[in-house]
């Protein structure tokens, strides 16, 4: 039933744009035979943004993972470094929200540990909107950043490197989780958060005691708010391993490489001595990261959808 909808509302979207289409030729051919300049120029512009809009939704056709239409979690991590690496993983999390916000996206902090000094240790992002993993993923990897240092006294150059997980969101079908099987501790939030987090135990644990995997929440006031966030981050994580442990067994059928992507250089991000961005697997380059990281980064998302494409 949710793969109907889906499919009913692209449909809808793109007969939308039929109509749309439909419009405009129509309108300019009143507009030619009249020679109205003034309507003309409007009708320039209507298409250019309808072209826009075709090329999005073209991207969207692109998506065939069995996930890709679903909302995302994505995690990012401080590398090693300390300041410098919290503060780039600080930077990329307001990449992620800033595009999140251009395309409409909500965007929700489940958890996040604020550095020492400066930054970012971690934060784990929910991201909700049409086709958010399938737009994401090409977001996996190591992000790689380049530039004179602003806590270093000498101004030296730096480089400091943040890992980027994403992963879709999981669904009540997709994980069964025994609570036998969970251990679960709540402590007192650390940092800043207000005084009722800071005297009541309203951070969470939770242990998936077959697998290790272990999730903490604090992010949230609410003892409540805080669980229901770290089995949200719980559940995605088992589909996520589930996941894996398929891909690298079908992969071990085929006789194919499957490339650790989580260790991977993906992209780097040079502000000195000179201003560039680029992806290390499509080789799409900006020269403009101050764009980039404010959250236009839809140009390497589709490098990479449509290098994906190319490759099946």
């Amino acid at each position: 039933m949710r793969r109907v909808s889906l499919l009913r509302e692209t449909l809808e979207v793109w007969r939308a744009v039929q109509r749309d289409a439909t419009g405009l030729v129509d309108l300019l051919a009143l507009a030619q035979e009249e020679q109205d300049r003034e309507v003309l120029e409007h009708l320039a512009a209507d298409a250019a943004a309808l072209k826009k809009k075709i090329g999005a939704l073209e991207l969207e056709l692109a998506f065939q993972g069995p996930h890709d239409a679903r909302n995302a979690i994505l995690a990012i991590h401080a590398g090693a470094g300390g300041t410098e690496s919290q503060d780039w993983a600080e930077m990329l999390l307001r990449m992620f929200l800033r595009w999140a916000e251009r395309r409409g996206f909500t965007a929700a902090i489940l958890d996040l540990s604020a550095g020492e000094e400066a930054g970012i240790k971690s934060a784990q992002v929910e991201i909700v909107g049409s086709h958010a993993y399938g737009y994401l993923k090409s977001e996996k990897g190591n992000h790689r950043l380049v530039r004179l240092s602003p806590y270093d006294a000498n101004h030296a150059r730096h480089t400091s490197f943040a890992l980027v997980e994403v992963m879709p969101e999981a669904e009540e079908v997709d994980v069964t989780i025994n609570p036998d099987d969970l251990r679960i501790d709540f402590f007192r939030a650390s940092g800043a958060g207000g005084q009722n987090v800071q005297k009541t135990s309203t951070a969470v644990r939770i242990v998936h005691v077959p697998t290790g995997t272990t999730v903490a929440v604090q992010n949230e006031r609410s003892q409540r708010q805080n669980r229901e966030a770290a089995m949200k981050i719980l559940s995605t994580r088992l589909m996520q391993m589930e996941l894996d442990k398929q891909a690298a067994e079908q992969a071990k059928i085929k006789g194919e490489h499957v490339p650790a992507e989580f260790g991977s250089r993906i992209r780097s991000y040079v502000l000195h001595p000179y201003k560039q961005v680029k992806d290390h697997r499509t080789g799409y380059e900006s020269t403009d990261p101050d764009a980039v990281l404010d959250g236009d980064i839809d140009g390497f998302i589709a490098a990479f959808v449509t290098a994906a494409v190319g490759k099946s």
